[in-house]
């Protein structure tokens, strides 16, 4: 499980360019195609290529791979093999605290950064999502608080970027959705590297805890969704339905 630094790779070797507007539409797009392929994502997909060529070519190139996976996979294929990736694999985790803390103490305390975001922006999270949830992380960032959001994948990147190197390795299409994310952040810098490398070598820690005791069943993470949906013409608002 463990893998030695020195293998650790660079992210995307250069930054996209994008405006504002076009990070906040590849965080969305980003987020549409890493959550369930479901048959409502999966009839979005014309509209979600469309949107993403819009974009720089090195933030589009990734996000119209997972595309052009999902459009000629079956979706019943499609579904087995999301969660053959997101579920039943420890280190293609898309709950982006997990990577430093696991299912330790400290956990809870880092998720309070992601609820007192969404707090300020005056959002609560519907009962069945932890807000570090990549997914989550990512509409807010594209429909909220731009600023917001990218500060908290920021303050996570060392995980993002076990996460995109996880999928890489495992041959994975959602490895693009992640680049693409990466893409859209600075370079990444001496420390956020050094981060990379230990949690690549080390995995995230292994103390089991139960998460009530430490907020991880806060009701303030119970309450229905007040993420306000943008025009649902294109690609589509970010879905409410449970993600798996």
């Amino acid at each position: 499980m463990s893998r030695a630094p020195g293998r650790l790779r660079r992210g995307p070797g250069r930054r996209s360019g994008a405006d504002d507007g076009q990070r906040a539409l590849a965080h969305r797009l980003a987020a549409l195609l890493l959550d369930y392929p479901d048959d409502e994502l999966l009839r979005r997909l014309p509209a979600v290529r469309a949107a993403a060529a819009t974009l720089p070519e090195v933030v589009r190139d990734h996000l119209l791979g997972v595309v052009d996976h999902l459009a000629a996979t079956p979706p019943q294929e499609a579904g087995a093999g999301y969660v053959e990736t997101f579920d039943l694999r420890r280190r293609a985790c898309l709950y982006l605290t997990y990577y430093a803390h696991g299912d330790t103490r400290q956990r809870g305390v880092a998720l309070l950064a992601f609820k007192q975001a969404y707090r300020a922006a005056g959002l609560l999270l519907r009962e069945d999502e932890l807000p570090d949830h990549l997914c989550v992380v990512l509409e807010f960032s594209a429909t909220q608080d731009l600023a917001a959001g990218t500060a908290l994948l920021l303050e996570h990147r060392a995980g993002l970027e076990v996460l995109r190197l996880a999928l890489q390795d495992a041959g994975s299409p959602y490895a693009g959705a992640v680049a693409a994310v990466c893409a859209t952040l600075p370079p990444l810098a001496g420390d956020d590297r050094d981060a990379v490398a230990r949690l690549v070598a080390q995995g995230p820690p292994d103390e089991s805890v139960g998460l009530e005791p430490y907020g991880l069943h806060d009701p303030a993470l119970r309450a229905p969704t007040t993420l306000p949906m943008p025009d649902p013409s294109f690609p589509g608002p970010p879905r409410e339905g449970a993600r798996r």
